[in-house]
């Protein structure tokens, strides 16, 4: 029986392909309303770190089994800014894994929304082209809290993937070192009907907007319209 439960389990964790278009539209919802909530936080993401970022990852309603596997695996969204350096529009949406690390919380706690910031085009470019571990292939940091930039710390500062959490209403930085982050080609084959590549999504969307996206993507290109990284860094 314990055999039984453990396959189905995790059946429902690696077979994306049997949820379908409308679970992950259903995420791209939920994202899109996890990042207006955090947006609205007092003392959440200051504006000039989000400025700052290349990409935004969000990861809706994670949760852990680790009481049987110990192990950890969260699903949600990507978009980025378009153009080679990424200086345009928030991009059409990427779905995106995290698994590993410290992530969720234990099956029957109250489950975690996480937000990634990707501070670099080298960050994204390696998510987009590869699976990342973070703290390792980039590195993360715990994301500074407050409105103003300077809520920053040296280690944000230097990081190249911030991430924040959010769980029984308490949003802080929180460090995800060891997870690893990559494109789900399953749920992105839902979504779009036909395998896609994740890297070509980003840079050269075509037309339209997947369903359930323009939520997030329309929240971002208010909030922050514009790429204010220092030109130099952006080559």
């Amino acid at each position: 029986m314990r055999k039984l439960f453990v396959a189905i389990l995790l059946s429902s964790l690696s077979l994306p392909a049997f949820a379908g278009k409308d679970k992950e539209v259903e995420r791209l919802h939920e994202a899109g309303t996890v990042m207006k909530e955090v947006l609205n936080i007092p003392e959440g993401i200051p504006q000039g770190v989000l400025d700052k970022a290349e990409c935004v990852v969000v990861l809706p309603s994670v949760k852990k089994a680790a009481f049987i596997l110990d192990a950890s695996y969260g699903r949600g969204v990507m978009v980025c800014r378009t153009g080679e350096h990424f200086t345009g529009p928030w991009s059409e949406p990427v779905m995106m894994a995290l698994e590993g690390g410290g992530i969720g919380f234990q099956i029957g706690g109250e489950a975690t929304d996480y937000v990634l910031l990707l501070m670099s085009p080298k960050s994204a470019k390696a998510v987009l082209g590869s699976k990342v571990k973070l703290g390792a292939d980039a590195s993360a940091a715990a994301g500074p809290k407050g409105r103003s930039a300077q809520a920053a710390t040296d280690a944000s500062m230097r990081a190249e993937i911030l991430s924040y959490s959010r769980a029984r209403g308490v949003f802080a930085g929180v460090s995800l070192e060891g997870s690893t982050l990559r494109a789900d080609g399953g749920a992105n084959e839902n979504l779009y009907g036909r395998k896609i590549n994740a890297k070509s999504k980003i840079s050269t969307p075509g037309p339209g907007m997947a369903a359930g996206a323009a939520t997030l993507v329309s929240l971002l290109n208010k909030k922050s319209p514009v790429n204010k990284s220092k030109p130099k860094s952006l080559d």
